[in-house]
């Protein structure tokens, strides 16, 4: 399984950027996707999670209905669309891959993933 994030830049604060997450291989098994970042000095946190199947998506409270993530399982992707962005949102951003079905409570639990892409840099100027 391979992931492969892209869609990062320099944006100014307000700014829109839309991440993409492609994923190669063995998808079939994914039971969700998920979004965490990790800005600099900082530990990852938890983004956004879609289930694979559809159906369910949870978000960080801080996303504060500014993020939506989506999928496409027909491209075997998987999108965040950040709107109204902030210098805060700085950070790379990783998609992740989950095999083990579980509760969507532990979908911001990056110990569920099993797979995750390379990151993709986000930032915003204020």
């Amino acid at each position: 399984v391979q992931l492969q994030a892209s869609g990062g830049g320099l944006v100014q604060a307000g700014g829109s950027l839309r991440l993409s997450c492609a994923a190669s291989g063995r998808t079939f098994g994914f039971s969700c996707m998920g979004w965490f970042r990790q800005a600099p000095g900082k530990e990852r946190e938890f983004v956004a999670a879609i289930r694979w199947t559809g159906g369910f998506i949870t978000y960080a409270d801080f996303v504060k209905g500014r993020f939506t993530a989506s999928r496409d399982n027909a491209k075997n992707t998987v999108y965040l669309q950040m709107n109204s962005l902030e210098p805060e949102d700085t950070a790379v951003y990783y998609c992740a891959a989950a095999t083990v079905w579980s509760d969507s409570s532990t979908y911001g639990d990056a110990g569920l993933y099993d797979y995750w892409g390379q990151g993709t840099l986000v930032t915003v100027s204020s």
